[in-house]
């Protein structure tokens, strides 16, 4: 599904910068959440759990697909944990999650623990990225082993498939903007489409991939893992998850960092207008670094994707570049201010005629490679966005919406607004809740790290997660910067900051600004 996605991973940008091929949403009021009620399968206690869960004993072994050779210095080790399929019935039936760990490298008497990390989506691969981010974590490894895993519904953990490349490649066509009653047919005909073959893929499973139950999952890891606390790592949805973890098991919380924050308190809708405002705030700012008026360079672009839509673009591949295709691999660069030189050329080669260089971010971007086939992030992003989201905005509401996206961003803000109306139009499963709870009363300082320049999680959604998290609890740090995510990300400040408070457990003053 080429369609531009709602949530954003920090995948798609590591893949551009590492030059591996990977791919990657956001979020208003608090008005209209629900969370799990008291005393449902949501609070159930550790004691409750039968021994087959809580007794397992991962088979570390080699892993197949990753190889040492993807991390230098690192020994990676891979296992399968057993979780079950519907939480609120524990001794059921149940899945296998995968894991992926390297072992601390400092003295064992110096081990804090395992600290789990997840780096977005929802979709993302953890077993995939981990790897990749090892470098970037190569300080905080003298401590903790570094972990993490494919949530349910991802990858190796009951991967989700919901349409094969061939349908993947021919959905490119579909208008992401429907500008005629017959473009809208078709892209609510392509939403319902993708739907019902996500439901035919995931059978029982689709019901069964919510946040709330992967933080449940998180929770059983932690303690198969022998950890008394959650030590955790969550970068942009990995946000949102752990602020539902934290919710859920207050009192388990040990370090937790939340990078690239997720506004909490938005819902479906709250969620587009601010990735809106984030990737127009992003755009402007790397216009200004190109030295062009961020108006007239915005409108420059927009009339570029409008030529686009009335006359797709030839590529070296074959391939057209649709304006869909080309509003995607102008988003990709955004995510890492590293990669805008590459975006002033393939903007360049675009108005000259030529979308070779937008379909190739833009495939990247889509996990397409060279042969043909797609990778799967965004069907489980959107498996597990849609049962989580309770919102379902009818084609009349989003059109009456469109004037005030397009306010926001003359680029993102239609593709953004239509994909309110598409995402999960006639989806095989109601959603849970108009947006998450977070609130952890009780729970120890979680460290909340906020980018000025982020384009996917913008910089406010800091602000409102500490909100929800509750006094004491969400404390938060300021990185003056750009792309999407602080830690290692060039900021001493933000680094040194970080790995203080996970390898000392020293808290900051709440506020504090790194330039």
């Amino acid at each position: 599904m080429s369609r531009f996605p709602r949530w954003a991973a920090t995948v798609a940008a590591a893949a551009l910068v590492a030059g591996c091929s990977s791919g990657s949403s956001d979020e208003g009021g608090s008005k209209g959440r629900s969370g799990p009620p008291s005393g449902s399968p949501a609070t159930t206690a550790a004691a409750d759990l039968p021994a087959s869960l809580t007794g397992q004993k991962p088979d570390w072994g080699r892993c197949k697909a990753t190889g040492d050779s993807s991390a230098p210095g690192a020994d990676w080790q891979c296992a399968t944990l057993k979780v079950p399929l519907d939480w609120a019935k524990p001794d059921g039936s149940t899945i296998g999650l995968a894991l992926i760990r390297a072992k601390s490298s400092g003295d064992a008497d110096q081990r804090i623990g395992s600290l789990l990390f997840n780096f977005g989506g929802p979709g993302g691969s953890g077993v995939s990225m981990m790897p990749y981010y090892a470098a970037t974590a190569s300080k905080l490894r003298e401590r903790y082993d570094l972990v993490s895993w494919d949530p349910r519904g991802v990858g190796e953990s009951e991967g989700i498939r919901c349409r094969g490349d061939r349908q993947i490649q021919s959905a490119e066509t579909v208008d992401a903007t429907p500008d005629t009653p017959a473009e809208e047919k078709a892209y609510f005909q392509d939403a319902a489409d993708f739907g019902k073959g996500c439901q035919k893929a995931a059978r029982k499973l689709i019901a069964h991939v919510s946040t709330t139950d992967t933080a449940r999952d998180m929770d059983l890891m932690r303690q198969v893992l022998g950890d008394e606390k959650m030590h955790y790592f969550g970068i942009s949805y990995g946000t949102e998850l752990g602020g539902v973890y934290a919710h859920l098991f207050p009192k388990n919380v040990g370090r937790l960092i939340l990078d690239a924050v997720v506004d909490p308190s938005a819902d479906a809708m709250g969620h587009a207008e601010n990735q809106a405002r984030g990737f127009q705030r992003a755009l402007d700012d790397y216009l200004k670094s190109t030295g062009q008026d961020p108006k007239q360079g915005a409108q420059k672009i927009a009339d570029l994707l409008k030529r686009i839509d009335a006359k797709p673009l030839p590529t070296s591949s074959g391939r057209k570049l649709t304006q869909t295709l080309a509003v995607t691999g102008i988003v990709l660069p955004l995510y890492s201010e590293a990669s805008w030189p590459t975006l002033t050329n393939a903007l360049k080669s675009a108005e000259r005629g030529d979308g070779s260089q937008l379909l190739s971010l833009a495939d990247n971007y889509n996990e397409r490679d060279s042969s043909g086939h797609y990778g799967t992030t965004t069907h489980a992003q959107r498996v597990i966005s849609c049962l989580d989201d309770k919102q379902r905005p009818t084609l009349e509401e989003t059109k009456k919406r469109l004037p005030e996206f397009e306010k926001i961003s003359p680029v993102f803000g239609d593709f953004l607004g239509w994909d309110t109306a598409g995402w999960c139009h006639d989806w095989p499963v109601a959603g849970q809740y108009d947006s998450p709870e977070v609130g952890a009363p009780g729970a120890a300082p979680i460290l909340l790290v906020g980018n000025t320049g982020d384009p996917a999680t913008p910089y406010e959604g800091a602000r409102r997660m500490a909100d929800e998290l509750g006094n004491g609890v969400g404390v938060e740090l300021t990185w003056k910067g750009e792309g999407h995510g602080a830690y290692g990300n060039g900021s001493d400040c933000v680094d040194s900051t970080v790995n203080a408070y996970l390898l000392k457990g020293t808290v900051p003053k709440d506020g504090k600004v790194c330039s």
